[in-house]
C-alpha cells in the first residue's frame, strides 16, 4: 500500500500549503496549553515507525540500518500513522516540561483530550475526538521488535509504542474529556535519558505524512551542519515509504517545488537535486541550536530568574531573538541568557 498522493498536485495549487493555525497562541483562553515545548523521540525519529498512508496499512515491516533491526507489526486496525505520533509527542512534551520544573514523572500520563487537540493543531468537532480514540486504538495495536538503544539500554523485546490507553471520562455525548496513557518503557526511558528534540511549532501545520517524516529526519540529522543531503533510496528507506521508486521521486520533487515556491517547511529547506535531496537550515537554526554553549548550571540559574518557565524554550526564545536581530554572540553566553530570562520574567510574569 503507497501513501495517499491526492495532496500532492501543482505546487502552483491555490491551497495554503500549511494547514490554518486554528489556535494562536495570543487567545488568552489557550496560551497556557503551549508552555511544553513540542519534542519528539530520537529513535522514532530516525526509523521509520510509523505509517505514511491515509488509509489503513497492515503490511509487517522489517527495517535494518547500522546494526538497527525492527520488525514493525499492526493490529487489525493498522500500523500508528504520522499523525497519531501527535499523542507521544504530547505526552513527550508534558513529561520533559515538568523534568525541567525538577518534578517526578512516571510512564502514566494524563490529560485533557481538549487540551491535546489545541496543542497539536486538530479540531475540536467530534470528529476529532474520533480520529483520537482512533488514533489511541492504532498505537495500541502497533508492536514492534527492535534492538534500538535508549537510554543507555540495548532493548531485544516486543512491545507497544503505547502499553494502554484508558478514556477516564467522558461527556453526555460521549465525547472523552480525560485520556491516561501508559507510555512504553522503550518511550519513557528516552524521556529519562533526554534523548529528545525539540520540534517546530508548524510541525502540527503541515498537511502531508511524507512533509512531517522528512522534517523529523532533518531535525535528527543536520545537527551542527549547514546541510544534510541524502540519496532518493536512502531516504525512501528511512521513510518507510511503500511507493515505487519513479512515484517517491514524484512526491519528493512536489514538495521541493512547493517549499521553494512557499518556503513551509519549518527551520529547513528542501530541494532536490537529481536523486540527491538536499536539506539545508533556515537562517541560524544551526547557530540557534548549538552555538554559545551554555553551562549546566546555568540552567539552575535560568529557572530561579524565570520560575515556572520552561528553560529550554527559553533558551530557544533567546537564540532566536539574537539571530533575528544579527546581534554577534555575547562575551558571556551564561551571563547574556540568565539575563535575558530575568528580563523576560519582569516582562511577563509566571506562565
Amino acid at each position: 500500500m503507497g501513501e495517499n498522493t491526492n495532496d500532492f498536485e501543482d505546487p502552483k495549487s491555490v491551497r495554503p500549503p500549511l494547514l490554518p493555525d486554528r489556535y494562536p497562541q495570543g487567545d488568552f483562553f489557550v496560551c497556557d496549553i503551549f508552555d511544553a515545548v513540542p519534542k519528539g523521540d530520537m529513535a522514532s525519529m530516525e526509523h521509520p515507525i510509523f505509517s505514511l498512508s491515509t488509509r489503513p496499512d497492515t503490511r509487517i515491516r522489517k527495517y535494518e540500518h547500522k546494526g538497527a533491526q525492527i520488525e514493525i507489526k499492526p493490529s487489525a486496525d493498522g500500523l500508528a500513522t504520522v499523525h497519531d505520533r501527535d499523542i507521544l509527542i504530547y505526552c513527550i512534551s508534558q513529561l520533559m516540561s515538568a523534568l525541567n520544573e525538577g518534578k517526578q514523572v512516571s510512564q502514566i500520563v494524563r490529560f485533557r483530550a481538549y487540551e491535546m487537540l489545541v496543542a497539536t493543531n486538530r479540531n475540536t468537532a467530534g470528529t476529532g475526538y474520533a480520529q483520537l480514540k482512533a488514533a489511541l486504538e492504532r498505537l495500541a495495536g502497533t508492536r514492534i521488535s527492535t534492538n534500538i538503544v535508549t537510554g543507555g539500554q540495548e532493548v531485544f523485546r516486543t512491545f507497544g509504542l503505547i502499553e494502554s490507553a484508558e478514556v477516564v471520562r467522558e461527556t453526555r455525548d460521549g465525547r472523552m474529556q480525560e485520556v491516561e496513557i501508559k507510555l512504553s518503557d522503550w518511550v519513557f526511558n528516552a524521556i529519562r535519558s533526554k534523548e529528545v528534540l525539540t520540534l517546530h511549532r508548524d510541525y502540527f501545520r503541515l498537511r502531508k505524512p511524507l512533509e512531517r517524516r522528512i522534517y523529523e529526519l532533518a531535525r535528527k540529522h543536520c545537527g551542527q551542519q549547514a546541510s544534510w543531503r541524502i540519496s532518493l533510496t536512502a531516504l525512501q528507506k528511512k521513510c518507510g515509504s511503500a511507493s515505487s521508486s519513479r512515484e517517491f521521486r514524484r512526491l519528493v520533487k512536489a514538495i521541493s517545488d512547493q517549499d521553494e515556491m512557499h518556503g513551509h517547511i519549518p527551520d529547513y529547506a528542501i530541494r532536490l537535486e537529481s536523486d540527491m535531496v538536499i536539506i539545508t537550515t533556515k537562517g541560524s537554526i544551526s547557530v540557534l541550536e548549538y552555538s554559545m554553549r551554555l553551562e549546566p548550571e546555568t540552567y539552575d540559574q535560568a529557572r530561579k530568574s524565570a520560575p515556572g518557565w520552561d528553560v529550554h524554550h527559553l533558551e530557544k526564545s533567546w537564540r532566536e531573538w539574537m539571530a533575528d536581530g544579527g546581534l554577534d554572540s555575547p562575551r558571556d553566553s551564561n551571563r547574556a541568557f540568565i539575563g535575558f530570562c530575568r528580563k523576560w520574567f519582569e516582562k511577563r510574569g509566571r506562565p
